[in-house]
This record gives structure tokens, sequence and C-alpha cells, in this order.
């Protein structure tokens, strides 16, 4: 691909050997219509990247830390729009044709609804729960897909080096730049974490984690305690 890419999706992956080659065999078709794909992986210890290169635009191994692992994506991708994708979530259909048409005003940057996709029956009641929130504070997570402007990007200064919430402090720092655009269309995210550790137990600790890095609490403190539960 000769051109500068409409967009670029930029994927961490970490120890995902078991679902990459299904994510990306699922983008290959836009790669032919504008749409570059970064891989970046944090030091996989199965053949993540070995599944990857076939079918990747771009694959390069950094230091593991989802927040540095995306910003090292951004700084080897070449399109206008960057969304950033995690490794266990699924587009909609045409989604590139989506972020286009959502940056095209004055919105520098926008996420997805979110599905989440799983065992327990809680979980399109959790889905719905964080759709409805991140309307109301404009705070996205990662899961939902979020994509901006390079400018934009660049003006927040990419994602904060720190090991958790990285996603809600980029969110902070693009909502100074604009208000989100919210689509419904929705991607199908991993309910794995709810399936094995509990729909309460993970409800709870998540708020719980927000309601701290809310009040101020750093989130190398808070990475710790999240990832001893999980």
């Amino acid at each position: 691909m000769t051109d500068i890419p409409r967009l670029s999706i930029i994927i961490p992956t970490l120890d995902e050997a078991a679902t990459i080659e299904e994510l990306l065999t699922r983008l290959t078709p836009w790669e032919a219509d504008g749409v570059e794909v970064v891989v970046v992986d944090g030091g996989s210890l199965d053949d993540t990247v070995a599944r990857a290169r076939p079918l990747a635009s771009t694959v390069i191994v950094r230091a593991p830390g989802r927040a540095r692992q995306m910003n090292a994506g951004a700084g080897e991708a070449r399109g206008h729009h960057l969304l950033f994708l995690h490794a266990d979530t699924r587009l909609p259909p045409r989604a590139d044709l989506s972020v286009e048409t959502a940056l095209s005003g004055q919105c520098v940057w926008g996420r997805f609804d979110v599905r989440l996709e799983g065992r327990h029956p809680l979980l399109p009641v959790i889905a719905g729960a964080m759709n409805l929130r991140s309307r109301l504070t404009d705070i996205a997570t990662g899961d939902q897909g979020l994509f901006m402007t390079r400018e934009a990007f660049v003006a927040a200064g990419g994602f904060p080096d720190q090991p958790l919430m990285e996603d809600i402090e980029m969110s902070r720092r693009l909502k100074r730049q604009s208000p989100p655009t919210c689509l419904t269309e929705k991607v199908t995210s991993s309910g794995r974490r709810w399936d094995q550790q509990g729909a309460w137990t993970t409800i709870r600790l998540m708020w719980r984690l927000r309601w701290c890095y809310w009040r101020g609490a750093a989130a190398d403190d808070l990475a710790r305690a999240y990832h001893h539960v999980r």
C-alpha cells in the first residue's frame, strides 16, 4: 500500500495466538480499500507475532504495556485517522467508513457502543450500562474502539504511560478538543472477565477502581490491585 491510508487500525497484543488470526482475517478485505492494520506486540511468549505477520500491514514488537504499545503503533501508522482496537474486540461491518464519516465534522474523536459476548446473562445489561455511562460522561473505554484524528492524538500527547486507566485519561484529554462522536453501531468485545471472575465481583472491582482513580489514586497502585484480583 503506497498511498497514505484513510485509517490505521492499531492493535496491541500480548499472547493472543488463539484469536489474532480470526481478528486479522476479518480486517484483511479492508486493507485493499485504504485501511492499514498495525499490530504492536508486547513480547508474547506464544506465536502471536508469527501468526500476525502474514495478515497485518505492519507488525512490530515493543516493551509491554498497552498505552506504550498503542503509542508505538501510532508512531508507525501512516493514516490520517487512528482506531485503537483491543485484540479481543471485533468491529461492526465497514466500521472504517463509519469512522471516516464521524470524523468528517467538528468532532475529532469518538467511540462505538459495545456488546459483550459471553455466557453470563447479565452481560447485555452491563454493556448497556457501559454505553449509557459513556454517553453521559463523554468518557470512553478501550473496549469501545476509540478512534480519533492524528492531529487530535498528537495534541493530546498520546496515551499516558500508565498501566491502567489509560483510556479514561485519554478521553479526558480528548474532551478538551471536542465532545466525542458516540456511534450506536456496536463493537463486540469479550465478556471473559465477567464470566471468569463473576459479574458482581467484576462490577464492584471496576467501580472501586474508577472511584479511586477519580479521587486521585495513582494508576500504578490501582494496577497492582487489579492484577491481584485477576
